[in-house]
């Protein structure tokens, strides 16, 4: 299993950028940014900042959208990092949720969605695409590479994970809704003409390691509010039993009452106490290092390829310290020095 951490760009940027150099000095191989351009400040500058700093991590968004930015400008930016920084680069991408909502705008359609990952991957990866009416091509990229992951809960956007994306992101760490999900994503993939096992599969969720459970819960409480804002439009779309979508992605948020994007991604957040104890304890990693590394086999199992860390709350070094001496190496394939 591979391992990332996903960082907000809150200011200082020197500290973002000395958060992903500590990851990479832990073992991990990513390092992922929110793309909220109005709460934050814009990753792509700090992007380039980080892979100046590092030596070998990938770096990109968890996620990008279709609406906030053209998307040959988008294409343009990884290609640029890709030519600075030796393809070090990855793009995860979804419709939209505070980037497009702190602007009254709405996440966009899954077709929408289709066609701007098309275009980006291949200008992104050295090729010709077809925008506006135009068959467009970066003059001056020669062997970018670029892929392409997409994030999704609900079942359309499922299959399109499965259909179109190098790798599919699923933010919550919960087995069950995890199994059902890989499920759906490979089907499609298999369906399309695919190789469902080519698909990288990330679980990203808040991971906070401690003996004080309850206390993690509350630095982690942010992360069910944050993922309601997708399970409220999944159940507007399909109902609360529609599609076979399992239960314990849609129950939790018969309590929810609103959200202000003001709190987004924030310990503490006040409009995340409808997310009961027991959300918290499944969609996030708590605990000690050994229940970690419990949780994590067992997504290995069901075929997750790496684990995200979201890294929004006060124990963020120690975080990084403690799956870089006790989580990471426990998932790591290990070599003897002689047999």
């Amino acid at each position: 299993m591979e391992f990332g951490v996903v960082l907000q760009t809150n200011p200082p940027a020197s500290k973002v950028v000395e958060l992903a150099r500590l990851a990479e000095l832990e073992g991990f191989e990513y390092v992922w940014t929110f793309d909220s351009h109005i709460l934050w400040q814009e990753p792509y500058v700090i992007h380039s900042a980080i892979l100046a700093a590092t030596r070998r991590v990938i770096v990109g968004p968890m996620v990008t959208n279709p609406a906030t930015r053209d998307w040959t400008v988008t294409a343009s930016v990884f290609a640029t990092l890709n030519e600075m920084y030796g393809n070090r680069t990855v793009c995860g991408i979804g419709r939209g949720d505070s980037a497009v909502r702190v602007t009254n705008g709405r996440p966009t359609t899954l077709a929408t969605m289709r066609d701007c990952i098309d275009v980006v991957r291949n200008l992104a990866n050295s090729r010709a695409a077809e925008y506006n009416g135009a068959t467009l091509q970066f003059p001056w990229s020669v062997g970018s590479e670029l892929e392409v992951w997409v994030a999704a809960y609900g079942p359309k956007a499922l299959a399109l994970a499965g259909e179109v994306g190098d790798g599919f992101i699923l933010q919550l760490a919960d087995p069950d809704i995890t199994a059902w999900s890989i499920k759906v994503v490979r089907a499609a993939a298999d369906a399309a003409g695919r190789d469902p096992d080519s698909l990288t599969i990330c679980v990203a969720a808040p991971a906070y390691v401690s003996d004080d459970l309850v206390h993690a819960r509350e630095q982690c409480r942010w992360f069910g509010g944050m993922v309601g804002n997708h399970v409220a439009d999944i159940v507007s779309r399909y109902g609360d039993e529609g599609a076979n979508i399992p239960a314990a992605l849609t129950d939790y948020i018969k309590g929810r009452e609103g959200y202000d994007y003001n709190e987004h991604g924030r310990a503490g957040n006040t409009h995340a106490q409808f997310v009961p104890d027991a959300i918290v304890d499944r969609f996030c990693l708590l605990g000690p290092p050994e229940a970690h590394v419990a949780r994590l086999k067992e997504l290995q199992e069901l075929g997750v390829d790496q684990f995200a860390i979201y890294l929004q709350h006060d124990a963020k070094e120690q975080t990084l310290a403690a799956y870089g001496n006790h989580v990471i190496p426990a998932l790591r394939a290990h070599t003897a020095a002689r047999s």
